[in-house]
């Protein structure tokens, strides 16, 4: 069976434009079928009121064991602009991957399901990459203007681990796991093939190998709100992130002895001793 289907109209949905929307943006979820209709309809309309350009929205279902899928087709029947692919194994970084690679959009973007991140984020986040402004363009809760409601755990959690990767990895973006990020198609998926990870580490590998790739990486400030029903395993999703930064750093400091080899076999001989 492949990796990701993709559901298209039947008879009697709406029919569906060749023509590739100015901005897709990608929902992964798992066991959602409880706020997955109300949460697409709800981005769907923000969209349709807030902007001109036309837009396609496309749910990753993630080897959901509930009513999620049949719930997404429900969706992509009734409304035109969204589609749904399936895949057979977890990860949101895979999930992100099957949808960016194949997509034709001029700018991709992804958000969480549970909508945490407030939408009116969504004009500066997706405006300045449409007009040609920057390469990547991601959600920050650690901005000062941000509006961040959650628990104290959460809240050290968070910035523990920013500051980890800023020590570790010198990176120099501010929040790399808000569920909110976009960027041009030709920079992202330039990256896809350099990322690794297929499940929580994508977004920071991405940033980190878009870093280096010396792309123009721009922070939005987010009014966001802390889902009490949030399934991440924060213990699982700790120890993920600790093998990523570790890999990273390995595979920087064979490329850093690469270059210095280089750069020996490069450098001028010194002259004999007389």
């Amino acid at each position: 069976m492949p990796e990701a289907s993709t559901t298209t109209a039947t008879d009697g949905a709406p029919a569906r434009t060749s023509a590739p929307p100015a901005v897709e943006i990608v929902i992964p979820v798992y066991n959602e079928e409880h706020v997955l209709a109300s949460s697409v309809r709800t981005l769907h309309e923000h969209l349709a009121r807030e902007f001109d350009f036309a837009f396609a929205i496309t749910i990753a279902d993630n080897a959901s064991t509930d009513g999620t899928l049949a719930v997404a087709r429900e969706l992509a029947a009734e409304l035109v602009e969204v589609s749904v692919i399936h895949l057979e194994r977890k990860g949101r970084g895979r999930a992100l991957r099957a949808a960016w690679s194949t997509s034709h959009a001029d700018v991709l973007a992804y958000m969480d399901v549970d909508l945490s991140t407030g939408l009116e984020a969504l004009r500066p986040l997706l405006v300045p990459l449409l007009q040609g402004r920057g390469d990547i363009a991601i959600g920050s809760r650690l901005l000062p203007s941000s509006q961040v409601t959650r628990g104290l755990k959460r809240e050290l959690i968070s910035r523990c681990y920013n500051l980890l990767l800023r020590a570790s990895l010198g990176v120099g973006f501010a929040d790399a796991q808000c569920g909110f990020k976009a960027g041009r198609r030709e920079a992202i998926q330039s990256l896809l093939g350099d990322v690794e990870d297929e499940r929580w580490f994508f977004d920071t590998e991405m940033l980190f190998r878009a870093q280096r790739a010396r792309l123009a990486i721009r922070e939005v400030a987010v009014r966001w709100v802390e889902d009490p029903d949030s399934r991440v395993d924060i213990a699982a999703t700790a120890a993920e992130d600790l093998r990523g930064i570790r890999r990273l750093r390995a595979a920087g400091g064979a490329r850093s002895e690469n270059a210095q080899a280089r750069r020996r076999r490069r450098a001028p001989l010194a002259p004999a001793a007389r």
